[in-house]
């Protein structure tokens, strides 16, 4: 049973995108990674898949510049021995399922919970109450307003900056994936879907400003770029939440999300490894 690391995208897709692709829900973010990487948009980015019995890839990991190591499905013993393996190295933290999260913290060493969130996926969407305006897909024009709720929504949740608001900002709106909801004052929310793969698409971020929230817009907004992610053919739809947020949790829910697993987000910086 053995970890393969590498720092070539191709190879490690060649090895470990069948294994995510069968079962796409749950490596959602890996598989958003990976293609993101082909792209060039993750230079520095390091990735890494894991063999068992018979020598069937059995867990894979990403690791871009600055963020959390995002750890896929994989069993508790590949998780502790990726510590191992690592070990030495610089991480800031680990993301991952609850259970494959906390094995590989307690392997590496002390740690703190950063956040804990919900993946839920589409059963069944639920029309939410109206309200007024309407959806569209946003332009170039919009940009401005895209990148400043993309900053903003990173800086509410507190996620990394590395993550560049400002650039996905630009590569989202250009390969239409972003949807605002605008009344006659102009845009009032924003959700986004990621393009289709393995069949699936994930919902997020989905941002209102504060002055406007209450009113029903972030609902209207993720039913139209859920709309958007199956009018391209996604057969599964996916979201995050943080649990901490239990208004996002309830929302989604109404609209038909059910739960799939919870995951943990750990914070090395205090010290371990």
């Amino acid at each position: 049973m053995t970890w393969h690391l590498t720092d070539d995208v191709e190879t490690f897709l060649v090895a470990a995108d069948p294994f995510l692709a069968a079962d796409p829900a749950r490596n959602t973010v890996l598989l958003t990674l990976g293609a993101g990487a082909r792209e060039g948009h993750w230079p520095g980015a390091r990735f890494g898949w894991w063999t068992g019995p018979g020598r069937a890839v059995g867990g894979a990991y990403v690791q871009t510049p600055g963020m959390p190591l995002v750890l896929g499905t994989m069993p508790d013993e590949a998780a502790r021995e990726l510590a191992d393996v690592l070990r030495g190295e610089t991480l800031v933290g680990v993301n991952g399922t609850t259970v494959t999260a906390r094995a590989f913290g307690e392997a590496w060493g002390p740690y703190r919970v950063d956040r804990e969130e919900r993946l839920f996926e589409l059963a069944a969407l639920a029309e939410p109450a109206p309200v007024a305006g309407r959806a569209r897909i946003a332009t170039e024009a919009d940009l401005p307003v895209v990148t400043e709720w993309m900053t903003a929504f990173l800086d509410e949740v507190a996620l990394p900056t590395a993550l560049g608001a400002a650039a996905a900002a630009a590569r989202r709106t250009a390969a239409g994936q972003v949807v605002l909801w605008e009344t006659e004052e102009g845009p009032v929310s924003l959700a986004a879907a990621s393009g289709v793969l393995a069949g699936q698409s994930r919902i997020g971020p989905v941002y209102t400003p504060p002055a406007l929230r209450g009113r029903g817009f972030a609902a209207v907004a993720t039913v139209a770029a859920t709309r958007l992610a199956l009018g391209w053919g996604a057969a599964q739809v996916v979201l995050f939440t943080d649990l901490a947020n239990p208004t996002s949790n309830a929302l989604y829910r109404r609209l038909g999300y059910r739960p799939v697993q919870d995951h943990l987000v750990l914070d090395f910086t205090g010290g371990g490894g």
